[in-house]
């Protein structure tokens, strides 16, 4: 029994001819390394009874040899999943620019965020915080003399701060009192703008709700150190020019100072201050942006445009590909090449040679140097004579042109003489 089993199972495997057949019968099919047969581009497939899987297809029925000699017929099947694929592709049309949509938001005109108060949250906050930033040497005299009113601002806000003149830092921190969780942060930007050089009386408006800052580095987006100071000096132009225009657009207060650029203002104009400066190291100079806040400053003024894109007004400025390095005046022509070496220079000795001067007495020599001499002194002296007598010859004169009659009016006087 157990022979006549083992004889079957022999018989029901496949041979080693009909597995060597199938890539020659379907040469179109490709294999897998788990010896699966796939067509190209197909997502569903039936199996086999050789253990192969083969894809569905949409054509009429086929019949695939199997090795022990029964056929397995392939259903034709339509995959769904195959159609929604192709639905899900994203065609051949270029992809729109994405839109910044803080920029497509308004805010109704005369609209005002309402302030936080302490019905807002009267149980006020659970844990202190505190903000420390340190400040520069040259700073510590103002900031002595303003600390007084810097403390009489916070304390509305129910803020603590110190001033640490041994370490260099100053210190704000939360109270029981405090109830706005947002006023520590507010508290942090004042002592960060104080530190970066802004007087008082323009940092106490962060304290506002309608106000915010920005501190933009600058120092580490120029490596060159004098192109450094050049793009900062351009973004302050002359007399500070540029900076108050900038300052104009964007209703924002803008300082220079050190590595660093100091913005106060609505966020709206942050957003621009900010890109200028970043621009400006980069090498492009300020004017070509105020040009455009210009414009739309002009544009924002008009109901029906507000709403419109504004890319057909605004200037389109190419940026000029200028060549690094300057071509000399005088240009070295390469001479043309020689296998022999360039003649000789004559010697001290030829030149006398070729003069007859080598053969003449050293005092004969010394006789002749000294009339050279003064051949050429004499040469002078003429040439600046000429120079002197030259300030002694008169100018040619224009000739004098006679006044017709008809032209001007000349009144005649009778003299008459008078006897004594």
């Amino acid at each position: 029994m157990k022979e006549e089993e083992g004889k079957k199972v022999l018989a029901a495997r496949p041979s080693a001819k009909s597995i060597s057949r199938t890539p020659q019968l379907l040469p179109e099919w490709r294999y897998d390394q788990t010896q699966r047969a796939v067509l190209p581009g197909s997502s569903t497939t039936t199996a086999c009874s050789a253990g192969l899987q083969f894809p569905a297809c949409r054509a009429a029925p086929i019949s695939l040899p199997a090795p022990g000699g029964s056929c397995v017929r392939a259903v034709s099947m339509a995959a769904p999943e195959a159609a929604e694929e192709k639905a899900r592709r994203p065609g051949k049309k270029k992809a729109a620019k994405a839109v910044d949509e803080s920029e497509l938001l308004t805010v109704p005109d005369g609209w005002k965020e309402p302030a936080f108060t302490r019905e807002d949250n009267p149980r006020g906050l659970l844990e202190e915080s505190s903000f420390a930033t340190l400040f520069p040497k040259y700073r510590e005299a103002y900031l002595k003399e303003c600390w007084p009113l810097v403390q009489k601002a916070l304390s509305e806000h129910y803020v603590n701060a110190a001033l640490d003149l041994i370490e260099g830092s100053m210190t704000v921190t939360t109270t029981k009192k405090t109830f706005d969780p947002y006023a520590i942060i507010r508290a942090r930007d004042l002592i960060k703008l104080l530190a970066r050089s802004v007087p008082f009386e323009q940092a106490v408006r962060i304290l506002q709700d309608d106000v915010a800052c920005d501190i933009i580095k600058i120092g580490s987006l120029v490596r060159n150190r004098e192109s450094f100071v050049k793009r900062r000096g351009r973004l302050l132009g002359p007399k500070g020019s540029t900076l108050k225009a900038l300052e104009l657009l964007t209703n924002c207060y803008i300082m220079v100072q050190g590595n660093t650029v100091s913005a106060l203002g609505p966020f709206s104009g942050l957003k621009e201050v900010r890109k200028v400066v970043l621009d400006t190291m980069k090498n492009i100079h300020p004017i070509y942006n105020i040009k455009t806040l210009m414009i739309k400053r002009e544009l924002s003024k008009d109901p029906e445009l507000r709403t419109q894109n504004w890319e057909r007004f605004l200037p389109k400025f190419k940026r000029k590909n200028l060549k690094k390095r300057k071509e000399p005046k005088k240009k070295n022509v390469k001479k043309e090449y020689t296998p022999f070496p360039p003649p000789q220079p004559e010697s001290q000795i030829d030149k006398e040679l070729a003069s007859g001067e080598y053969f003449l007495k050293e005092s004969q020599k010394k006789r002749k140097r000294v009339e050279e001499i003064k051949a050429k002194q004499a040469d002078a002296v003429k040439k600046r004579q000429e120079e002197r007598n030259k300030a002694f010859i008169p100018p040619k004169e224009k000739p004098v042109v006679k006044a017709k009659k008809g032209n001007f009016f000349f009144p005649v006087l009778n003299t008459c003489s008078v006897n004594s």
